[in-house]
């Protein structure tokens, strides 16, 4: 089982990432946190790296849902998308969450996580599209 979610864009690298956020915002995630990798490896190693963002996306209702069945869970929040450029195309990555989750024993917690990972694979087909 993949750990992961997937697909190319040929837009540029911003422009993926914009469509990316409004994409998981139709899902009903917000941005926690955005991490520019390539800028943060700069600073704190002086190593030139390539663009890339770490989203830490958010569904609060779903996110809540999951905090109420395990409370521990919050170690494994929020979903992380990443914008990569990968020279040629862009790509965009979102944790698949169920195969995250599934070695949690909470039946709960396994549908809340399929549930989460539907909509993470809605944002994916639909910046395919």
């Amino acid at each position: 089982m993949s750990y992961y979610l997937s697909t190319t864009l040929q837009s540029g690298f911003d422009e993926t990432r914009e469509k990316t956020i409004a994409a998981l915002k139709e899902e009903g995630f917000g941005i926690l946190t955005e991490i520019d990798v390539a800028a943060t490896l700069k600073k704190k190693l002086d190593v030139d790296y390539k663009a890339y963002t770490i989203l830490g996306a958010c569904n609060p209702p779903l996110a809540h849902k999951a905090l109420q069945s395990e409370d521990k869970i919050g170690v494994m929040l929020p979903c992380n998308v990443v914008v990569i450029d990968q020279g040629d195309h862009r790509e965009v990555a979102a944790i698949d969450p169920y195969a995250g989750m599934s070695p949690v024993e909470n039946d709960q917690l396994k549908d809340l996580a399929s549930e989460v990972r539907g909509k993470l694979q809605k944002v994916i087909d639909g910046l395919s599209a």
